[in-house]
């Protein structure tokens, strides 16, 4: 969706790091609604005075709105929700109705003179929530916007308001509603000023925005001050203890990005509680489902990415025509960082390259300036992972320190204006004296990923006992070369460790390391922080090899009790919508496994479970017990088991690279939730699970094999830990 589409419209952002398939945004039928693409000036910028009214019970909305335009402006063509019917009540200016799209209706405003004009408007906006398919096992609920009794979710595509093409704006908002509900919305505020058998309110913003958007709810507000703007919670039930883990988490990370990037641009960030489940990000506060922001990773994963977009996105503006900057970079600074604070930043950077490997074939790929809104897992995998492991591969090649300085320079040239990926690569050009066009050129505009290969590794030993140790880096991709820097790790057997990077010119590039004593291996991109092709010893079978295939079989156990094979059946059929290339059919209908194509196999008693233990010697296998054993664990015992149910287990396996997957369970009500939590946890290679919910009781990835980027100059391959690697920000 374009900037001058739809997508700005439905800017909140999306958390991408939780398991729960009901909240991610997608898109909408696109209708041309063009947002700013130019400094927002003073004199070029709309006020709104809205004093709205709001009835839940029936949907309805009321609105007096003094419009100010700039003074040189004497017609202005807007939006609004169809059957609103507006007036202007004061005002040199005529009304005229010119077209209908969908819900909206356009409108023409045609005025004399420079003095506002006051319009009025009333009627209902309640849209049904729709279900969204986004892959295999994957859909959630979306809404054009609904005032409804369990709460109010509006927006600029909503059109409760008087949507002006191309404009960004400034507002007040005084509205009323029923006693005991509050309303959100970015800026300053509430400030409470209740009436008689009313609760009204008023928030004003007067930064630049390029839509309004509003949430109302029966809320308790918790509030704090912190050193970058007040920390809120609100809540639909009063919890003080979850209120104050959010307040502490809101301070901790505004006062990280704002020293990282540049001051918090707004007067608060606010926690909302929504009304179903979601994980919207709007400027100055995140409207989350009450399952999502009581579970407890939430708090430190995909939380802090929502008020980092206060930054990207939220103040600094996308020019989605020329490609979504935003939700990698976002992702990079806020999930990324926080793995790499834990250690695990190699770990996360590989989970990318594995999600584009499994989910991006030639036909679904697609440059980063392609990229508007994530409607899928190969449009996660581009616009999202691409563009993190692009901007890692920047930091690697500039340094943390000049990077560092990028992003300021990129935050400081371009607060409330739109910004493209051009004026990202003049920002880190500035800081860095570095003409950065072959590289932006790569890696935002051309598709695919690098592959590389190591040659020619030899080590000469010296007679002071030291040893150097050289060889070639190659990309062996189809097509041009690919700018990057790689980094080269060689260990000692004395434990010594030394790194390199190296630029490569023309696809190639040589290395030379100095050891003090013998080399035991050398590796290429061992943290794996360049955006390439993993090899298939460094991809270990996952579920994503399975729901990222085009086409693949589900096999059904003919044996499974009625109730089981119901549900499995359902399971199934959850899975396949929306996907042509998958089928089902029973055990018994087959006369041997085939071999072209993914498989899932369903239940314990499935005839070709023993062929899954066969491809993968890590898997240990006692039907009657119910019982699988990993490395001497064993899963599905009274360990993951409880009052209401026994455990569920997922595995996967490599049979000559043909994907396998096993999902089995003896709590048919556990399958209804295995079918819609599955599809998240794409990256694990076996899972076990307790109970009807089911909540999981243990993930893990099978283990890499050595990586043909690594060169072992001894029999023995041992353990070798890598340097570490410090992460942009310090606490």
């Amino acid at each position: 969706m374009s900037r001058h589409g739809l997508k700005p419209l439905l800017r909140p952002w999306l958390l991408v790091c939780l398991v729960l398939p009901a909240v991610l945004m997608a898109a909408l039928p696109a209708i041309s609604l063009a947002a700013p693409t130019a400094r927002a000036d003073d004199d070029a910028i709309v006020t709104h005075r809205l004093q709205a009214r709001l009835v839940p019970e029936t949907g309805h909305i009321s609105v007096t709105d003094i419009l100010t335009l700039p003074a040189d402006v004497g017609q202005v063509v807007f939006w609004l929700h169809e059957g609103l019917r507006p007036e202007v009540i004061s005002g040199n200016a005529v009304l005229e109705r010119i077209g209908h799209t969908g819900h909206l209706e356009r409108f023409r405003l045609s005025r004399k003179g420079s003095d506002p004009v006051s319009l009025r408007y009333a009627g209902s906006i309640r849209h049904p929530m729709q279900t969204v398919r986004e892959g295999m096992g994957r859909s959630r609920m979306q809404s054009i916007g609904t005032i409804e009794p369990d709460g109010v979710y509006l927006n600029g595509y909503s059109g409760w308001y008087p949507r002006i093409d191309d404009t960004l704006l400034r507002f007040t908002l005084d509205l009323c509603l029923p006693p005991g509900w509050l309303a959100v919305s970015q800026g300053a505020g509430p400030v409470l000023n209740g009436n008689a058998g009313e609760a009204c309110m008023q928030w004003q913003e007067a930064l630049p925005q390029d839509q309004i958007h509003l949430s109302a709810g029966r809320f308790k507000l918790y509030r704090r001050p912190t050193a970058h703007g007040e920390a809120q919670v609100y809540l639909r039930l009063p919890d003080d203890a979850l209120a104050a883990r959010y307040l502490d988490a809101t301070a901790t990370y505004l006062d990280r990005y704002s020293g990282l990037i540049g001051p918090y641009p707004y007067a608060k960030f606010a926690l909302v509680e929504n009304f179903w489940e979601t994980g919207y990000g709007m400027p100055s506060f995140t409207l989350l489902g009450s399952r999502v922001l009581r579970l407890p990773f939430i708090l430190h994963t995909s939380y802090p990415h929502e008020i980092l977009h206060n930054w990207w996105g939220n103040s600094v503006y996308i020019d989605y025509a020329s490609g979504n900057w935003s939700e990698g970079l976002t992702a990079y600074l806020a999930d990324h960082l926080n793995q790499e604070l834990d250690g695990r930043g190699a770990d996360y950077r590989r989970d990318q390259l594995k999600a584009y490997a499994d989910y991006v074939d030639g036909d679904a790929d697609f440059p980063l300036t392609a990229f508007r809104g994530r409607h899928g897992t190969a449009s996660q995998a581009v616009g999202y992972g691409k563009m993190l492991m692009t901007t890692h591969m920047l930091r690697t090649l500039l340094g943390d320190e000049t990077f560092r300085a990028g992003l300021q320079r990129f935050y400081a040239d371009n607060r409330f204006r739109v910004a493209s990926l051009d004026d990202l690569q003049q920002a880190f050009e500035s800081v860095s004296n570095r003409d950065l066009q072959p590289f932006f050129d790569a890696w935002t505009r051309r598709t695919g990923a690098a592959e590389l290969s190591l040659v020619e590794v030899q080590s000469r030993p010296r007679p002071d006992g030291s040893h150097q140790v050289s060889g070639r880096i190659e990309q062996t991709q189809p097509g041009p070369a690919l700018p990057m820097a790689v980094p080269v790790v060689a260990h000692a057997d004395g434990g010594q460790v030394e790194v390199s990077t190296v630029e490569l010119d023309d696809g190639q590039g040589t290395f030379t390391l100095d050891l003090p004593s013998a080399p035991v291996r050398v590796a290429v991109d061992p943290r794996f922080e360049t955006f390439r092709r993993l090899s298939a010893a460094e991809s270990p079978v996952a579920l994503s090899n399975l729901f990222g295939a085009d086409g693949g079989l589900i096999l059904l156990p003919a044996a499974a009790p009625a109730a089981l094979r119901d549900g499995y059946l359902a399971l199934a059929r959850a899975w396949l919508q929306g996907r042509t290339g998958w089928t089902t059919a029973l055990d018994t209908e087959l006369q041997a496994l085939p071999t072209d194509r993914p498989v899932w196999l369903l239940g314990w008693e499935n005839r070709f479970l023993p062929e899954l233990a066969a491809a993968n010697p890590a898997i240990a296998l006692n039907p009657p017990q119910r019982q699988v054993v990993l490395a001497g664990e064993t899963l599905g015992t009274s360990a993951q088991q409880d009052a209401n149910g026994a455990a569920s287990l997922v595995l996967t396996a490599w049979r000559d690279r043909q994907a396998l997957g096993w999902v089995a369970t003896s709590t048919p009500e556990a399958l209804p939730g295995l079918a819609r939590k599955l599809p998240h946890y794409g990256k694990y290679g076996y899972l076990a699970f307790r109970g009807k919910a089911p909540d999981i009781q243990r993930k893990g990835q099978w283990p890499t094999n050595d990586s043909p980027l690594m060169h072992w100059f001894t029999n023995a391959r041992p353990a070798l830990p890598l340097p570490p690697r410090e992460p942009v920000w310090q606490p």
